[in-house]
């Protein structure tokens, strides 16, 4: 018999953006009840009732206060209670809410270190209202929880039904990237790569794909040098500890039959190069995938959307697929869990 899983947990996001209209709409499909899976939502109950009451949904909120979170029922929300520090109008950010996100972070990351969560899905944060807030020392989402995890290196990873992209390098200005290309990103991203393909999607032998910095990979140095000097180097080294790697590749053809349909991964080395393609493959269908955490995180490919806020019209496509990604990873990290036994 399959052991059970934990319950998903889901935090909100900025609690003026879309998330709580997301996690609102979620609770009210019957079908995700049906499905059975465990989850619970992170955040103030009073958020959850004033925006379904926007959204004119009829929604019961009950606080979870102990470890066990019951079979989901269409229209009732389960939820581990994290306060508001001032109301909440749709569409309105405020500083003053910045502990709040945070905190909501701070839940689910230390449920699912402590195994009372399998994993943790995450609705979209405002960075700037977080900065703005004086929050000392914090640069994102996916850099919060490394921080709070302990880990040195962590990778994003944005996946489709058919697509898996990782970056080397993220949210950086485009004159930075060249020099953030080294052999200890380009290898450190790569082991993350394979070893949580191999953890969380059960391939045991992962196929990399990996894309050139520069223009045709370089044309042999008269395009810049990284992707011979740096780049190749890496790679070769990898291949010899038995990693199947192929590249650096033409970043213009990389991503074209030929390549994706022999490889579990593609590696980019800077955002803007690999994740136009993923996103044109299947924006709003999209998950976006921590790697290198000691716990399963996955979060929606879009932003915070203020503008649809209690509007109705959010699309929840992206956040399906981000719960169905996490719930596979969770999955895989049990049976393999189970069969190092």
């Amino acid at each position: 018999m399959k052991a059970e899983l934990a319950p998903l947990v889901i935090t909100p996001g900025e609690p003026a953006g879309i998330g709580p209209d997301l996690i609102v709409d979620l609770a009210c499909d019957p079908a995700v009840a049906a499905s059975g899976a465990r989850w619970v939502a992170v955040g103030d109950p009073r958020l959850f009732e004033a925006r379904a009451v926007a959204l004119g949904r009829t929604l019961e909120v009950e606080l979870v206060t102990s470890d066990t979170v019951p079979a989901p029922i269409p229209g009732v929300l389960f939820v581990w209670p994290v306060m508001l520090k001032r109301p909440v109008t749709p569409g309105r950010v405020h500083t003053d809410n910045a502990r709040f996100v945070l905190e909501t972070l701070d839940v689910a990351i230390k449920a699912c270190r402590e195994g009372r969560a399998c994993a943790m899905v995450t609705a979209p944060l405002h960075k700037g209202v977080i900065i703005d807030s004086g929050e000392t020392g914090f640069t994102g989402h996916t850099e919060y929880l490394r921080d709070a995890c302990g880990v040195s290196d962590v990778v994003m990873m944005l996946a489709t039904e058919a697509l898996r992209v990782a970056l080397v390098t993220t949210h950086l200005p485009l004159r930075a990237v060249s020099d953030a290309i080294t052999d200890e990103s380009v290898t450190a991203t790569l082991e993350i790569v394979a070893a949580d393909l191999s953890r969380y999607f059960g391939i045991e032998s992962p196929r990399i794909g990996v894309c050139g910095l520069n223009p045709h990979a370089g044309e042999g140095g008269h395009l810049g040098h990284e992707d011979g000097t740096i780049i190749a180097p890496a790679l070769e080294r990898l291949r010899a500890r038995g990693m199947k790697l192929t590249g650096p590749l033409p970043a213009d053809t990389a991503f074209t039959p030929r390549y994706l349909d022999v490889h579990d991964a593609m590696v980019a080395m800077y955002h803007d190069q690999g994740l136009p393609v993923l996103k044109y493959a299947g924006f709003g269908r999209a998950a976006n995938i921590t790697l290198g955490l000691p716990i399963i995180r996955t979060s929606v490919d879009h932003g915070t959307a203020l503008d649809l806020a209690g509007t109705g019209a959010a699309e929840r496509g992206s956040l399906d697929v981000a719960i169905e990604q996490a719930l596979t990873m969770a999955r895989s990290a049990t049976t393999s869990s189970t069969q190092s036994l």
